[in-house]
């Protein structure tokens, strides 16, 4: 799993059966800042995820990569290889509360 932050939508008119009605959204991986481990910075890598929670641009996100994206119910038989499986809430890492979905600041 990693978390990653949802930047963008993609929109595809022609596309196989099992695809038709999928969300798909551009997330970009994050990772935890190394030098002050304080916050997370983006990896600077995108890949488009398949929504199976109902997430939106700017959220942050846990997302599965390869055989483990189609380990859910909704996308069991769907041909991807990322999947957006939860919302995220709040990462802590020791004692310090790097991200906080409530802090606007963020």
């Amino acid at each position: 799993m990693f978390l990653a932050k949802i930047t963008g939508n993609v929109t595809s008119t022609h596309k196989v059966n099992t695809m038709v009605g999928q969300k798909l959204l551009i997330v970009e991986p994050l990772r935890i800042d190394e030098q002050n481990k304080n916050s997370l910075k983006p990896t600077g890598r995108t890949f488009i995820a398949v929504d199976a929670v109902g997430a939106g641009e700017g959220e942050v996100v846990l997302i599965v990569q390869g055989s483990s994206a189609r380990f859910t119910e909704d996308t069991k038989t769907l041909p991807i290889d990322c999947a957006i499986i939860g919302i995220v809430d709040n990462v802590q890492v020791g004692h310090n509360a790097i991200f906080d979905a409530g802090d606007d600041s963020e």
